[in-house]
Parts: C-alpha cells; structure tokens; sequence
C-alpha cells in the first residue's frame, strides 16, 4: 500500500487522497477506431498499434522524422580506455554527429563495456547532469555543451565543471551493471535539447527546422525530441561488434522515463523498455487526477509535449488515449514500471494500474504481464513480460531499483554472457 503520510513533500494544491480520485473509464485498447474488437496478435501489430501510434503523434508527443541522412559516428580520440575502472572494462565516447561534422549538431555517447564478455547486452538511456557526473572516472570528458546553472556550483556559467563529477553514481551503479555482464551507454539529454522553453532554438528541432525541407510537418515536443536521439544511439550500437544491438534495454527515469517509454513504443528495436517513476505522461494514468495533472505538467514544461497536448488542460477525459495503452505499445517485448512509495507526485498507482490494463495486448502474444489488480506490497517485484516494483523511498533510482532491472533483463535475454 502506498503511505499517504508524506504528501507535505509534494506540490501543494493538488489530489493525494485516494477516495478523491474521480471515477473514469479507460478507453478502450482493444477495439479499433471503428469499433473492431481486436482478438489476435495479427490485429493488433497490423490495425491497433498503427492507430494509437498515430494518437500520441497527434494528441501527445507530436510527430518526428526518421534516421538523418548525413549521420555518422566517431570514436573521440584519446577517449578509449580497455583498461578502465581497474582492467574490468572499456571505455569509449563515441560522438554522433546527426548532421555534417561541420555544423557541430552531435551527441556524445559514453559507453564502458564489460572486458570478459565478447558482446555484451546493454543498457541504454540519457543522464541529467553530464557523462562525467555518472562516475568518478576521471577518463570522462566534461560534456561540450549548454547546462543549466545549480546552486552546488557544479556548472558555472553554463559549462559544466569538475566538482560535477560522480554527482549522479548512485543513479547508474556502474560497477554493479559490469559486473552483472551488461554494457552502460549514456548520454547527456542536454545534447539532444536543453530543457527549457526555448531549448528548441538550440537543439535538434531548431536544427531541423532551419535545414529539413519537411519541418513543417515535424510536431515534436522536447520528449519526442529526446525519444529520436535513443534511437539515434541504436544507430550506433547497431554498428558496434562489441555491442549486442538484439538485446538492449532502454531506460529512464522521471521525465526521461516518459521519453523511454515513448522510445520504445516507436522504436522496435528496443528489446526492453524501461521506465522509472516516469508518472504524468509517463506510466501513470492520465485520468486519475492523482498527482499532477495535464495542466500542471504543460504549465511547468510547456516544451515537453506536441502543441495539441494542450487542448486536454482540465480535459484530461477527452484525450483519446492513456498510458496503459503507451506501455502496451511495447508488446510483445517485455516492459518493466517502477514507482517509489514517496513520490505521491508521480501517482504510483496509476503507474501500477496502467501496466496492469496493458497486460490484455500480451495475452494476445501467449506472455503474461500482471495478473492481480491489487497493488502489490513494497519491494515485492510483481509481474512476466509487464514487470512492477513499487519501492521504499523517494524518487530516484537506486540501487535496489537496478538489482530488478538486471534481473528482469536475465530473465528475458538470460544471463548476459550467454546467447
């Protein structure tokens, strides 16, 4: 059960009361725009999923293009390290320039690779505050681009410093994914688009709509944004012979949980989606009005979504999708939610109950996802191909919150060095 004796450390002014909750209906995820009911595995990979990938273009995270034509990949030089973190991995920053090289449009994408697997799994997803504040290894470029400005002083005048370092570790738990047989790859989600209101004009949708003769037709908000550059990185594990591009888990936390949940319903090639107290256009469902609201989050963030978003302010009941039907998006692939039992903002809940009602779509596909519609009890993983802990704590990611991936990730790949 969650506690509700914490609500003085969410936002005042909003719905922590269960019994408030207004009563609502789930549209309908396995029926069809004209009312077809969907019975087999077939009709949802050629007729359903089609549609409601259309609906969040349309109504939520708006439209993005495809793969660049001018992409490329560069290994930064004197970055490469096959000794790293005591001889027990490699290191590398691979910049992906997703224009021509001289228009500086690239992400940095830092990957260590456990040394005794020959192709090791991965875990892919964006950091907050830097490749370098992942971990303490002083091997780890500062990040190039614009930051915004904190009170610790970690980034001075935009640019981030060395007192940044190792600042989010306990975030990545680096040695313990290594050491589990799995490659990390991050990226700083800055690089893609800085998140702020105007951090378009600096970002990939800037870039795209002064040099694509399409842009017009491109509706992306900053998540959608954030979405493409995750594929952008399968890209280049694709092409890494080091790296098993079939067996990548791609992972987020908070609002770059919503752009993995977003990633992998778009991106097939994701082979496990995870996301991490993703809540309000993330996991959480829309309808509850627990927590925070549409409103609320296009008031906060009014870069994040497609512009039509924006029509459901107070509406949320209009909207013609919710996030048991993003979650299903990812079938038959597994899909892992994780709530933390602080974080009321996030309405765990609601993140509980969407993964629940997706789980009809892999039943279509013979896999089993929640069975119960009762919460599960705290830090006791629930769940097969639709996987749910909600945990002591705050919101974060820690590292009981990586012991499950990983072990959701054995389950569904086996063990890391084995294929």
């Amino acid at each position: 059960m969650v506690s509700t004796a914490v609500i003085d450390a969410q936002p005042a002014g909003f719905n922590y009361d269960e019994s408030k909750v207004p009563k609502y209906e789930l549209p309908e995820l396995l029926v069809s725009s004209k009312g077809q009911k969907i019975t087999t595995a077939e009709q949802w990979t050629t007729l359903r999923r089609p549609e409601l990938l259309e609906l969040y273009r349309t109504h939520v995270y708006g439209r993005s293009p495809g793969k660049p034509e001018q992409m490329s990949f560069e290994v930064v030089a004197g970055s490469e390290d096959r000794q790293a973190l005591g001889g027990t991995a490699t290191r590398k920053l691979v910049r992906i320039h997703l224009g021509p090289k001289t228009d500086g449009q690239a992400i940095d994408l830092l990957i260590y690779k456990p040394n005794n697997v020959a192709k090791a799994p991965v875990f892919l997803g964006y950091n907050f505050k830097g490749n370098h504040s992942v971990h303490a290894d002083p091997g780890i470029p500062l990040p190039r681009t614009w930051m915004p400005n904190n009170r610790e002083e970690a980034v001075v005048d935009n640019r981030a410093t060395e007192k940044g370092r190792a600042t989010e570790a306990s975030r990545w738990q680096l040695e313990k994914v290594l050491g589990r047989g799995y490659a990390l790859a991050t990226i700083y989600y800055g690089d893609i688009e800085p998140d702020h209101a105007k951090g378009h004009e600096q970002g990939i949708r800037g870039w795209y709509a002064k040099n694509s003769k399409d842009a017009d037709k491109l509706t992306w908000g900053a998540i959608g944004a954030w979405a493409w550059g995750l594929s952008r990185a399968m890209d280049y594990i694709e092409s890494d012979p080091q790296l098993d591009a079939k067996r990548v888990a791609v992972i987020g936390h908070s609002r770059l949980g919503k752009t993995s949940l977003w990633a992998g319903a778009q991106d097939e090639r994701f082979a496990i989606v995870i996301s991490n107290n993703s809540g309000e256009g993330g996991a959480a469902i829309t309808r509850r009005q627990f927590g925070e609201t549409i409103e609320r989050i296009n008031t906060s963030f009014p870069h994040w979504f497609t512009t039509k978003f924006k029509d459901y302010n107070g509406k949320e009941n209009d909207l013609p999708v919710d996030q048991h039907m993003l979650i299903a998006l990812a079938a038959p692939r597994p899909v892992y939610v994780a709530s933390a039992e602080e974080d009321l903002w996030a309405d765990p809940r609601g993140e509980f109950l969407a993964a629940h009602a997706a789980t009809p779509v892999y039943q279509l596909f013979g896999k089993k996802g929640i069975d119960s519609a009762e919460m599960p009890e705290l830090n006791k993983p629930v769940g097969e191909s639709i996987g749910y802990h909600i945990r002591t704590g705050k919101h974060d990611v820690t590292a009981y919150d990586w012991d499950q991936y990983l072990n959701f990730a054995d389950k569904h790949f086996g063990k890391a060095g084995a294929r």
